[in-house]
């Protein structure tokens, strides 16, 4: 008895809060990414990240809430993931997960730069990434870019490099034309609530009524699932549990940098 008092109010809440999440994915938005209180236009967006797998595992919520409204998801992934020597595997996994995630082939460009390759320990050039970004900026007249923050949500080193080279072309070429929104790490006790983080996150949204902040449940969960599995070389049995556990797999909370 004592067992089922202990364990019987997490459960609820967790059913709860995925209520909660399912409820708010059939409403529209038409707040999120707003100017003067009515929908930006169709937009470019570059979603840049690390390593293949890192949309699927992070973003997802992200992918999904723009692609169903008709915006253009550009993905730009600086290595391919070649740490355990799978690279050309990873790579292929990173293809048929992008279509499973509703985005054509062609709008998904690797990089397999040699001062670029996956592994911790492997600093990148903050430099060499801002140059790259840039050429995808201009190649496909970007408007906005979507990336990690400065922790990288798992604090992984290729993560953090990426957010500083987002930040150096920032820095460098005072681009007024871009907007640039990072994705949150929150802490361990957050990063796997789950679908509880929902009440959180909307809160420090709520918070943030400047449009500063923008919290994006996940509307296709299956679809993440599916883009996950994709990824057959990554799928062990940790990363499932990473999918079933983690917040992001249920929302994503995206912060402007200015």
């Amino acid at each position: 008895m004592a067992l089922i008092l202990i364990i019987t109010p997490p459960i609820f809440l967790w059913i709860i809060s995925l209520c909660k999440i399912l409820l708010l994915s059939r409403i529209p938005f038409t707040k999120h990414f707003t100017q003067n209180g009515r929908a930006l236009r169709k937009r470019n967006i570059l979603l840049v990240i690390a390593h293949p797998d890192d949309e699927s595992m992070f973003f997802t919520p992200t992918i999904n809430f723009l692609t169903s409204r008709g915006h253009n998801v550009q993905i730009l992934c600086l290595s391919i993931g070649d740490a355990d020597g799978k690279g050309n595997i990873r790579k292929q996994e990173l293809f048929q997960a992008c279509v499973a995630l509703k985005i054509p082939m062609q709008q998904v460009k690797m990089v397999n730069h040699p001062d670029l390759q996956d592994g911790f320990g492997k600093v990148w050039n903050h430099i060499l990434l801002a140059k790259i970004i840039e050429e995808e900026i201009t190649s496909h007249c970007i408007d906005m870019i979507i990336t990690f923050d400065n922790y990288g949500v798992s604090g992984h080193c290729n993560h953090r490099d990426v957010h500083y080279g987002v930040c150096k072309l920032l820095h460098d070429t005072l681009r007024k034309d871009v907007e640039v929104w990072e994705l949150i790490s929150t802490n361990i006790l957050r990063k796997y609530s789950g679908p509880v983080d929902i009440w959180l996150s909307m809160f420090w949204a709520m918070l943030h009524s400047n449009g500063t902040m923008q919290c994006l449940v996940n509307e296709h969960y299956c679809r993440s699932l599916k883009a996950m599995a994709q990824h057959s070389s990554q799928w062990v049995w940790f990363r499932k549990l990473f999918v079933a556990l983690s917040s992001y797999t249920y929302m994503n909370t995206l912060r402007k940098i200015k």
